[in-house]
């Protein structure tokens, strides 16, 4: 299968590129279906997200979280950075009608998916210049992603089984991220559960190529502030 140049990945090479690879997101609800928006209009948001620097944007389409396809639609309407879009996928006729709405990348969520719906998955979104964005939470999981050198592979903290209402595992992703840097994935991601910059900070210091959050930068109400804090948390551990 010959699949497009990866500069044809917009949310891949974005991710690559950016001094802090915060993946900032649009979500309706928390996991215990607490409103995060609150008289914040996805306008404002994105504008807010742009401002702090971020080089993409997860938007959250799942029911789970107060979501639907329109959301994604909408955000693609205001901003020109790369979207990701985060649900439970699982046909190949979702793929198309994520690229349709605007993303650049589609989750891919490993425990939910059999083998050969994982190869097919993947396989479609290359086909449609869509970067997989496949979410693990083993090495076994891990395994059963096709072509991990051209897919975001990302630790989820939390239990999807539990609706991710659990507390994070911020270890998963520490112990996971040799696995991940061995299948060749360009760009390990630590998802879920990131609730300080301080955290994001050690991840990244730890070697991850991406994180994504979302509950933490949602309800801080200042993302750029956070961002920052990131940045300077991370300057404070090359000094150590």
């Amino acid at each position: 299968m010959t699949h497009p140049h990866r500069t044809d990945f917009p949310f891949l090479e974005a991710l690559l590129a950016a001094p802090t690879p915060v993946v900032t997101e649009v979500k309706r609800l928390d996991s215990h279906g607490y409103d995060l928006l609150g008289s914040r209009t996805p306008v404002k948001i994105v504008d807010a997200y742009e401002a702090a620097g971020a080089p993409c944007i997860s938007v959250v389409t799942g029911r789970w979280f107060g979501g639907s396809p329109a959301l994604l639609r909408d955000v693609a309407a205001i901003t020109k950075l790369p979207l990701l879009q985060k649900d439970f996928i699982t046909r190949k006729d979702q793929v198309r009608t994520a690229k349709e709405l605007g993303a650049s990348a589609v989750l891919l969520t490993a425990a939910l998916l059999p083998r050969s719906s994982m190869r097919t998955l993947v396989t479609e979104c290359l086909l449609s210049g869509l970067t997989p964005f496949v979410e693990i939470t083993s090495e076994a999981e891990l395994e059963t992603v096709h072509h991990p050198d051209e897919c975001v592979i990302a630790v989820n903290n939390k239990d999807i089984k539990k609706r991710e209402r659990g507390g994070a595992d911020l270890g998963r992703s520490l112990d996971l991220l040799p696995a991940l840097r061995a299948a060749g994935t360009p760009c390990p991601v630590s998802a879920s559960g990131i609730d300080s910059p301080q955290a994001a900070a050690e991840l990244l210091d730890a070697g991850f190529g991406g994180l994504l959050v979302g509950t933490s930068l949602l309800r801080s109400g200042a993302p750029a502030d956070w961002v920052s804090a990131v940045t300077r948390a991370r300057k404070e551990l090359t000094l150590r």
